[in-house]
Order: C-alpha cells, then structure tokens, then sequence
C-alpha cells in the first residue's frame, strides 16, 4: 500500500499505522465491532441510543417534505446561521454577525480540520492537552505541524500551569482547547481559561475550542474561552448539534469567530464537504430556539445517568472519577488488578459482557504509561441499559 506523505503522518497522528507500517482498524472501531460480535453492551463509543426532541426531528421532517433536498448555501442555511448568533447571545452574552462570524459545517469534526488546515503551516506547533480526542493528532499531522501536549493528571485531570507556561512558545501557533473534555469529563477553570488566553497573547497565538459538549454539565457552569478579556478577536469556537439534541448522524457542526479568520477556514472547508446536511440545518436552528428548560432537563438527565454508571463502576471495583461535563466516565482497573486498560477492554466482553474504551487510545505513544490502567466509559445509553451494565460490571468483583 502506498501512502503519500501528508496521509501517512495523518494515519500515524490517528495512531492507524502500526511499527509493521501496515495500517489497522483504530481501538473505537475495533471496540464498537468487539461489541457487535459478542452481544456485549457497548459503552466504548460516545452516541445516544435515544433520539433528540421531536420538534427537532419533525422540524427536519417537515424541510425534506417542503422540497429542502438540494445543496445549501456553502456558509450555511441564514436561519441556522442566525439561530447560532442569537444562541452565542442569549447563552453567553457574545454579539456574533451572523452573515460574517458564523461558519456551518459537517459536524465539529470538519470545523476542527477546516480551521487548522486553513491556519497553520508546515512546522508550526499546536498545543493539546493530554488525553486528546484523537482526530486532533490526526489533523494536527495532516497539516504538517507540531504536536505539544499538556497532561491533564488524574483523578482530576487539571493541568499544572507551569507545564503549559512551559509547552506555549512563540512557536506556537495554535492552543486547541477541549472543554468541557473528551475523554475525562473535566472541566478547566476560570482561572485555566484565562492563563491560556494570557499566554495566547504573549506569544501571539491563536485559540481554537472545542465546546460541543457545552450543555452537557454537572454543577459548573460552562465558560466559553470567547468570553473571556482579550480572547475574542483570537479565538475560534466550534460546537455541533450532536451531542446537545442527540442527532450524532446529521453531522450538523458550526464555528463562530472574526470575519477574517471565517472567511480563511470556509475557503478551505469549499473543498472538504463544501455544504451538507441540507435539511438538517432548519431543524438544528429550531433546536437553538427551544427554552432553556429543555437545556436545563438535558443536564439533570444526564447527571442521572452519570451517577447509575459511577455507582456500578465503584461496586465493581474500579476507582472512578467524577466527571464534571460531556458523555463519560473514567474508571482506573488497578485496583482491580488490570494494569493495561487496552487488555482488558479486550476482554470485558466475555468477563461482564460490556464494553469500553482505554484511555491509552487518546494519549501519545510515549506517555502511554502514564495512562495505562484508565478506561473511558459512555453513559449517554438509556437508564434501563446503564443498570444492566452496571449488574453485569459487578462480576468483575467477586
């Protein structure tokens, strides 16, 4: 198999391409097939088995019905563009130009790649923190640039501020902020926020957040970096639909930032899915517009579901760690006598008939160690589904 130099960086970012140089499935996907092959309840990959609002739905259903089947506007449909404005105001008090500042893509994973293909060059460097989501490795390498990470410690998972005073250069070009944070569920703080904004500007870099699991948050209220002295005019923020009306399949993302910094990312995202999901985007706009109780219910939902899982997860043996936002759980198998996470993912079908990802998945090969005996669990599934998973995870004790 030949594979050209951009790609094969990208495949190594994804960690897809072994020592061998022969290309495999990544751990979500062999997990999620895990899962398939033996009837296990798969906990590993981050989707509701439940579906979003039916205003939601019916609003999507209604637009196929009125003929709206056919390309969109490569920006974005006006009313979704404008529902993601008044949502940046109502929620967080940003003035957002609609027509200038908002940007509509396939998914927040698009809106990721467009933006760093769009701003970075060839060695510049990008500063993640650590476990990251892992098409930012992918991305980061595909661009050409440097990766730099930041751990986030458990049981916490804070970083320390003077590894990121350390890690932040003139050479950065980029700080890719996750909150609140695909894989541990934390949430960083204020005063986090404003020491990456404070180092964006000594050393002239750009700030790029990833906030889509912004409504999905336990007790703390959720900060985006946009708001916060200095950063606006730096910061490019991207969220999707997904996660907050359980519509992962629609592929509905956005990012909002200046008129300039839009305009360099949608001329690349022209060339990736230039528009998408045509139907989709009346019905996401009608999403933004429901009450703040239906944002409210979706939390408390949530928090709920966190807790069923957490329970079982301590029951079982596993020491487990309060997420603060997002979908999931991190469990550390240690205690339980599992030191390598990944060997035992492979193995919880068949010991309780469950299934998880390790967080050596979303970690750089050489602070795997670091990270070995952690495993992320998802707990967005329906409550009848999380006490079964729960019973089942307990044979792990006895």
């Amino acid at each position: 198999m030949i594979v050209s130099g951009a790609w094969q960086r990208a495949a190594h970012g994804a960690m897809l391409i072994g020592t061998d140089g022969k290309t495999r499935p990544t751990i979500f996907a062999e997990m999620s097939a895990l899962a398939s092959r033996t009837g296990a309840i798969n906990l590993g990959q981050g989707f509701p088995d439940e579906d979003g609002p039916a205003e939601v739905l019916e609003a999507a259903r209604q637009a196929i019905s009125d003929g709206v089947n056919q390309y969109a506007p490569g920006a974005g449909m006006p009313v979704l563009r404008e529902a993601i404005a008044a949502h940046q105001k109502r929620f967080y008090g940003l003035d957002v130009d609609p027509d200038r500042e908002v940007l509509v893509t396939a998914g927040a994973t698009e809106a990721l790649a467009a933006t760093l293909l769009a701003l970075l060059e060839t060695g510049d460097e990008v500063v993640t923190f650590e476990p990251f989501y892992d098409s930012y490795g992918a991305t980061i390498a595909l661009a050409g640039a440097v990766h730099r990470t930041v751990p986030l410690r458990a049981p916490e998972f804070q970083p320390d501020h003077d590894d990121l005073r350390r890690t932040v250069t003139d050479a950065t070009r980029i700080i890719l902020v996750n909150n609140p944070h695909n894989p541990t569920g934390s949430m960083l703080s204020r005063e986090t926020l404003q020491l990456i904004v404070e180092l964006a500007e000594r050393h002239d870099a750009l700030i790029v957040t990833d906030e889509v699991y912004e409504h999905l948050t336990f007790g703390q209220q959720h900060i985006p970096v946009a708001t916060l002295p200095g950063a606006a005019s730096r910061t490019i923020t991207i969220s999707s639909a997904g996660k907050t009306f359980s519509t992962t399949g629609w592929k509905i993302g956005w990012l909002t930032a200046t008129p300039e910094l839009v305009e360099a990312i949608n001329a690349v995202k022209q060339f990736l899915t230039y528009t998408n999901g045509a139907p989709f985007q009346p019905a996401i706009a009608v999403g933004l517009g429901l009450p703040d109780s239906y944002f409210t219910d979706l939390a408390w939902t949530l928090r709920a579901k966190r807790d069923i899982l957490s329970a079982g997860l301590v029951k079982a043996g596993f020491t487990v760690s309060q997420p603060q936002g997002s979908y999931f759980v991190v469990a550390d198998a240690a205690p339980l006598g599992f030191a390598d996470a990944a060997d035992l993912c492979r193995r919880l079908p068949e010991l309780a008939g469950v299934v998880g990802v390790p967080i050596s998945a979303f970690v750089s090969h050489e602070n795997k160690a670091d990270f070995a005996s952690l495993v992320r669990f998802a707990f967005c599934k329906k409550v009848p589904v999380l006490e079964q998973a729960a019973s089942q995870l307990a044979r792990l004790a006895a």
